[in-house]
């Protein structure tokens, strides 16, 4: 379990069976004065977003109007049109490693400047970000004992379990779409990134992968983000 301070509580949530590390998470429980200011900024911040047209259209997560259904029917609907037309296609599904665990604080910082939010607004957001602390607790329930690891600084990632969390995290990957050419369809649900290739043919279709997946690494590499290889997945239909 983790906690945290700067007004924040953070936990580890995974299950108390596995000691797998990779399977936990650290998960900020705000005190209700936190989540009342972050109910107060989301608004606003949103509404710029939304005004402004910031928000990429392949992005299906953390948003209005939006759904894993919307998500699916754009998946399939693309894959059967392809398979309409007598194309060939096939799908390269990504997961990113610990995406919200590893969301550079400078960069993201950057990229809202870009998008408008600056001056007093992004010194708020610098504010939100920094100077957070987490440490480890480990509970014995066989002797009842609990052990405290020492306080560490937070130097990445957006703190889960909060509701300024998911909005940093739309912001921090928005440009991605950008790394994908026609005809490569792109679709995101939060960390999950579905990019559909199309091409009449196999040589071609051969190149547009290895092209793909070299754009996609130098995009995460730019942004300290990296692929999660065991859940990331490749077929062709």
């Amino acid at each position: 379990m983790l906690s945290g301070c700067s007004g924040a509580v953070n936990c580890c949530v995974g299950s108390p069976h596995r000691t797998d590390i990779p399977n936990f998470r650290p998960v900020s429980l705000f005190t209700s004065f936190s989540k009342i200011l972050e109910k107060v900024i989301y608004p606003r911040l949103y509404q710029h977003i939304i005004q402004n047209n910031i928000l990429a259209t392949e992005k299906y997560g953390f948003r209005n109007n939006s759904s894993t259904e919307k998500a699916s029917f754009k998946l399939i609907n693309e894959i059967l049109l392809a398979l309409n037309n007598k194309l060939t296609v096939g799908g390269i599904f990504c997961d990113l490693e610990k995406a919200f665990n590893s969301v550079n604080h400078n960069i993201i910082l950057s990229k809202c400047e870009f998008y408008g939010f600056r001056g007093k607004t992004n010194a708020l957001l610098w504010s939100y970000l920094s100077d957070r602390y987490q440490r480890v607790l480990v509970h014995n329930s066989s002797s009842n004992a609990t052990t405290f690891s020492e306080w560490g600084k937070i130097k990445h990632g957006v703190s889960q379990g909060s509701i300024l969390g998911p909005l940093f995290f739309l912001i921090y990957i928005n440009d991605l779409p950008n790394t994908i050419a026609d005809p490569l369809k792109l679709i995101l649900f939060a960390d999950d990134t579905s990019i559909i290739i199309i091409n009449p043919s196999p040589s071609k279709f051969k190149e547009d992968i290895n092209n793909i997946i070299d754009n996609i690494n130098d995009w995460l590499k730019g942004n300290s983000l990296s692929l999660n290889f065991d859940k990331t997945y490749f077929f062709i239909i």
